[in-house]
């Protein structure tokens, strides 16, 4: 093994730069070279004696280096816990709001087509009263008193469901 460390030592400095090259980073670079003299050292018995010792480890450490660039490009980046903010540790749960959609998308199937219209068209795509009316081809008292009718329907059946209304519908003019 004596002879080993005396062949190996002198060949520390370019392996580290090219670790460096394929990583990107010293302290990496510098683990990636720990693991290839490990490794080298532990395998010593199947070193080739004529073969190129400068290529041998070489290999081993590029080998070493495309493994680790495969697990990370998996596994995503690392950050440490300390360095992350606080708020993307965390999400606020979103499974009631998907239930509540749903909910408030069967009880607007449940409305007649023209109050669907009408409500749709004020308050999902933010219309003016004046606007639904040439969409629809109706006066704007016919929008304004389906719109009232609809956000009534809707209201109620949201009650009968939930014993509240779960949402306040914006009112546009």
């Amino acid at each position: 093994m004596a002879d080993a460390a005396i062949l190996i030592e002198p060949l520390i400095p370019a392996l580290r730069r090219y670790g460096v090259g394929l990583l990107r980073n010293r302290s990496a670079a510098d683990d990636l070279v720990q693991d290839t003299l490990e490794r080298a050292i532990s395998r010593w018995h199947q070193r080739r004696s004529d073969g190129d010792l400068r290529a041998w480890l070489f290999a081993i450490l590029h080998n070493l280096a495309v493994n680790r660039l495969r697990q990370s490009a998996r596994r995503g980046q690392h950050t440490a816990i300390e360095d992350v903010d606080p708020g993307r540790l965390a999400e606020k749960p979103r499974q009631e709001e998907g239930l509540a959609y749903a909910e408030i998308m069967q009880a607007v199937q449940a409305l007649p087509e023209e109050y669907r219209a009408v409500l749709l068209l004020v308050a999902v795509e933010g219309l003016s009263y004046a606007e639904v009316g040439a969409v629809l081809g109706v006066p704007l008292g016919t929008v304004m008193s389906r719109l009232s009718r609809a956000r009534d329907r809707l209201s109620r059946i949201m009650e009968a469901g939930h014993g509240s209304p779960v949402v306040q519908l914006r009112r546009v003019k």
